[in-house]
């Protein structure tokens, strides 16, 4: 355990938030893992093509297979010599055949083009056509999506469906992966109970357990549940020192701010240290950074808005750097300003909106009508969040940072 001494003044949203890229250190255990698993997971390894995609020139479309020079004159009449479905390879089409072909089947040595089914008059074993064809029409040349020594996926890439197809397509059916990154979660307050007991006078259900399990569950985490945690500093202090043991992240919600009966700051300073609390931001100022015996620590704010932006803002990024990822944090979109505060604000907001769009302009961002860090219905209405700067007279119609909660959770 060490002193750490720290600024008690509010840090600014992007300030905070470079802090904890800047502190995230990557996992750096990895291994192999097949196909069917690998959904979600960060590569480790740089992907190149192994071969040409596809390997051979094909047709576009079902048809025949020509040589471009046999339709010149305009008006041409060709014997079709063979058949080639997709998989079959044809032989070698001689002057003055055609060869009917399907979708994806090799294109034929001598034929250089294809000529659609619908642009040609078949009768018997000929076929009409009455115009030039052009060489390479409806064809797919060798390699036309990715040719051999590609670059194809990068280290840090989080590997998606269509990534996880193209590796297939590939040939490839492994890829080396950082582990799962483990995520101690424990939540504080007494007045805090499970959904399904009976609700008592000063009592409200366990949202953030839930809402952030589901996150960290969207987000390739594997979860250490250290349940609900009475408010006391021992019982804090032992499930800190259980998530430092267990996990190489916690993340704690409720209990970082200053009443008498938050501990998680105090907790964290008895085992290790606190290097950041509190953002000029709204919902979610009391917002901590610290490490229990080297682990390290995130502290949520307790109420669900709160601890749900906050945890887009500020421990995604930090999640997405212990990951091995490269794009930490996405860039924001604009959209204008629907209503604007009567006067400047003291701290940053982020306004949960839906966007309207609009024809020949920016969207227009539409705020919930109930903004407090309370209102989770709020959150699920809403598309994502409108960044209302600090310090700043702003007017309905401006254009400011839009970010969809769907990208903050990529």
């Amino acid at each position: 355990m060490s002193d750490v001494c720290f600024t008690e003044a509010l840090l600014d949203a992007d300030t905070a938030r470079a802090q904890l890229i800047a502190a995230a250190k990557p996992l750096g255990e990895t291994g192999p893992v097949k196909l069917n698993a690998l959904l979600g997971r960060t590569l480790a390894q740089d992907i190149f093509s192994p071969l040409d995609v596809p390997g051979y020139d094909n047709s576009a479309m079902d048809g025949y297979a020509v040589r471009s020079l046999d339709t010149q004159l305009g008006d041409a009449e060709l014997p079709v010599t063979q058949r080639i479905p997709a998989g079959h390879p044809g032989s070698t089409l001689a002057p003055g055949e055609a060869a009917r072909i399907f979708t994806g089947a090799p294109l034929p040595e001598g034929a250089d083009a294809v000529v659609m089914q619908e642009a040609c008059q078949r009768q018997d074993d000929k076929i009409r056509i009455t115009r030039p064809v052009q060489a390479r029409e409806n064809v797919r040349p060798r390699a036309n999506d990715l040719a051999q020594g590609d670059w194809v996926l990068r280290q840090g890439d989080k590997l998606t469906a269509p990534a996880i197809g193209l590796l297939a397509a590939l040939g490839i059916d492994q890829a080396n992966v950082y582990r799962r990154l483990r995520v101690a979660l424990l939540n504080t307050g007494d007045e805090i109970i499970e959904p399904g007991a009976p609700l008592q006078t000063g009592q409200i259900y366990n949202a953030n357990r839930y809402s952030l399990t589901a996150t960290l569950q969207q987000t390739g985490c594997e979860i250490v549940d250290l349940g609900q945690i009475a408010d006391t500093f021992d019982a804090t202090r032992h499930a800190l020192d259980e998530g430092a043991r267990q996990a190489d992240l916690i993340l704690t919600s409720g209990g970082v701010s200053v009443g008498e009966e938050d501990h998680v700051r105090d907790a964290v300073q008895a085992l290790g240290e606190l290097h950041l609390w509190r953002v000029r931001m709204k919902p979610g100022k009391p917002l901590a950074y610290g490490a229990v015996r080297q682990t390290p620590l995130i502290g949520l704010p307790g109420n669900p808005v709160s601890a749900f932006v906050t945890f887009c803002l500020f421990a995604m990024p930090f999640v997405r750097a212990m990951q091995g990822r490269h794009a930490l944090f996405p860039m924001p979109s604009r959209a204008r300003l629907a209503h604007a505060p009567s006067k400047p604000l003291a701290r940053r907001e982020y306004s949960r909106v839906r966007l309207r769009h609009q024809a020949d302009d920016l969207p227009m961002a539409e705020p919930f009508p109930r903004q407090g860090s309370d209102v989770l219905s709020g959150v699920v209405w809403a598309e994502g969040v409108l960044e209302l700067p600090e310090n700043t007279r702003l007017s309905a119609g401006d254009a400011l940072n839009y970010w969809s909660f769907e990208r903050l959770l990529a």
